[in-house]
């Protein structure tokens, strides 16, 4: 994205600002000019965010201002939109292990991209982007081998607590769209996982696998198939979606290309990093070995539903009618890892 001085005099607010994605986007909007607002649940993480966007080459100064807000609470949020022409909404409750209820997980989901999007709208904010999930799409069908595409939707009676609550989120903000968006426009960037260079310790969940491979945790690979994506061209794609016409109502699947299996990431770790992979083991474990560990560990127990199941997304609409072109699963994955071998994360 060019930096042209006519983006100087727009303001972008981009939520959750410590997350791994909303680092990547909130670099690339500086990149490209904009001044941007973000939001914080704890303004003392300032120095950590500020601290990563300059391991991404940044130095952010007063283009960058924080303001907190939380997505459970209603303080601050017109606050933090007033004289925003754009919100990147990528904040949202990360996956809970030790849950008593999915409710804790869903309802501050549904409510916080309520929450921002009527903010939004009182203030005549242009657009807003939100970051779901392929959790919203891929989950409770039938096995089919065909890639998933934009107009499937994750069945939620079949689905797992935290992609049961990015389905009724992104779900939630369509129909506010349909009964009271206004002048608001949406448009809605459901991501496969998230690999690519980390720029410190805060990362999406799915860059553990990875970890969890190169340092030995697992004695094995599961027989789970995913789709993978780089945070680099998942923060270029909200981007497009943001600024092209052509996305508004519009939701975008974000994936590298087709789905392998983990068996398949952890021989591309082997072949690539040397000496740094030693610790990482390829075998394919049985099932029940999964099954069983599932039982102590409620990490293993959210991959269960998940074995066997083949994975296989398009991001052809991204690609054809955005002009998005994203990097090779391979590239995302071994940015992880080398990025995490570079930083001392391991």
């Amino acid at each position: 994205m060019m930096n042209t001085n006519s983006n100087t005099e727009k303001s972008v607010l981009v939520t959750g600002g410590a997350g791994f994605i909303a680092v990547h986007c909130i670099l690339q909007l500086l990149n490209a000019g904009y001044r941007v607002r973000t939001t914080l649940r704890d303004l003392n993480r300032e120095p950590a965010v500020r601290a990563m966007l300059r391991e991404g080459g940044v130095e952010a100064g007063e283009r960058l201002t924080f303001i907190k807000a939380d997505l459970s609470s209603d303080a601050h949020w017109d606050e933090a939109v007033k004289d925003c022409t754009y919100v990147l909404h990528v904040a949202s409750p990360t996956p809970k292990l030790n849950f008593k209820h999915e409710d804790e997980m869903i309802i501050p989901a549904r409510e916080g991209v309520l929450r921002v999007l009527r903010a939004s709208k009182d203030a005549g904010v242009k657009r807003m982007v939100l970051t779901s999930a392929i959790g919203a799409i891929v989950y409770g069908h039938p096995k089919q081998t065909a890639p998933y595409d934009e107009a499937v939707w994750t069945d939620t009676t079949h689905a797992p607590a935290y992609q049961k609550s990015k389905t009724l989120a992104e779900r939630a903000a369509w129909e506010f769209m349909k009964s009271e968006g206004g002048n608001l426009e949406l448009a809605v960037v459901n991501p496969a996982a998230v690999m690519g260079p980390v720029l410190g310790p805060d990362y999406s969940h799915s860059i553990y696998l990875v970890k969890n491979l190169l340092t030995g945790k697992m004695a094995g690979c599961p027989k789970i198939n995913s789709c993978f994506v780089d945070v680099r061209d998942v923060a270029d794609l909200h981007l497009r979606a943001m600024l092209d016409p052509k996305a508004n109502g519009e939701r975008f699947i974000a994936t590298g290309g087709e789905s392998i299996w983990l068996a398949e990431v952890a021989k591309m770790l082997k072949a690539n990093l040397g000496d740094k992979a030693g610790k990482v083991k390829a075998m394919q474990l049985p099932n029940i070995v999964l099954r069983i560990a599932a039982l102590k560990d409620p990490m293993v127990k959210s991959m269960v539903p998940l074995l066997g199941m083949q994975m296989n997304l398009t991001s052809a609409k991204a690609i054809e009618l955005l002009g998005w072109s994203p990097r090779s699963p391979k590239d995302a994955i071994l940015a992880a890892a080398e990025s995490l071998i570079r930083l001392n994360l391991l």
